[in-house]
């Protein structure tokens, strides 16, 4: 299993997390950088961790996209058993 971890801490725009997002998770170079987009490769990642961090400063940084983001990532890991998200 893959154990990645992201610190949203540093995380201010929309660009900035999608870019950190998919290095991290090595997306392919056609990623979309959108939500839908994110979804769909979270949904068909091999098993993987993610651990992020200061999560709470994705809303503070990002207001209501932050907490789409937040959404994602949850309903990504309720869907693929494969995906484990883990919130600090």
């Amino acid at each position: 299993m893959r154990e990645l971890l992201v610190d949203a801490e540093t995380l201010y725009t929309r660009a900035e997390l999608h870019e950190t997002l998919a290095r991290t998770f090595d997306f392919a170079e056609g990623y979309g950088g959108t939500l839908d987009a994110l979804y769909d490769e979270l949904y068909f990642c091999g098993p993987t961790q993610l651990t992020l961090v200061h999560a709470e400063d994705l809303v503070i940084n990002l207001g209501d996209y932050g907490e789409l983001v937040l959404r994602v990532l949850a309903g990504a890991a309720a869907e693929n058993e494969d995906f484990e998200l883990i919130i600090e």
